[in-house]
């Protein structure tokens, strides 16, 4: 909220050089804001008594949008990786894809591993979990399982995340 839009009786004022103004009325702080030819800005509208400060609000907006940028960047997004198998994969064939998930995972990656079924493949999927629990098993020093196996449709999947 800026200049007439702040409705409080009293206001906890910061002058433009960060110094502290002291409580007045709105109108005697807005009236301040005026001499000074700048803005009053409501910066902490849930501090008892409200605390405004006397800037330009454009250049505030400004800052402001630059600082939500600078904390932008330096997040880390968490990307999903998928690993996708069939019921008659070979242990070398396995072994593989156990090495690139471990790889997705010490980047910090979550790994989506995904074992399709085809045909009759559908009518033994309970005989084929051991290759998820296998896959589990050989990542269990650096993995957690996320979400357990679950069948979906055609496909039997498991989510793991790197330790803590």
């Amino acid at each position: 909220m800026i200049n007439e839009q702040i409705r409080d009786r009293e206001v906890r004022v910061i002058g433009q050089d960060g110094e502290q103004l002291g409580i007045m009325s709105s109108r005697e702080a807005m009236r301040l804001a005026e001499e000074a030819g700048l803005d009053l800005v409501k910066i902490a509208p849930t501090a008892k008594p409200p605390v405004c400060k006397i800037v330009d609000y454009g250049k505030f907006r400004y800052e402001q949008t630059r600082k939500e940028k600078e904390a932008k960047k330096k997040q880390k997004t968490i990307e999903v990786k998928e690993i996708r198998l069939s019921p008659n994969i070979d242990t070398n064939d396995l072994n593989t894809k156990v090495n690139a998930a471990r790889k997705f995972l010490s980047k910090g990656d979550k790994v989506k591993i995904t074992l399709r079924f085809r045909g009759r493949e559908m009518a033994h999927m309970a005989n084929s979990k051991h290759i998820l629990d296998d896959i589990a098993e050989q990542l269990s020093d650096i993995a957690v399982i996320e979400k357990a196996p679950k069948v979906e449709g055609r496909s039997m999947t498991m989510f793991l995340t790197e330790k803590r």
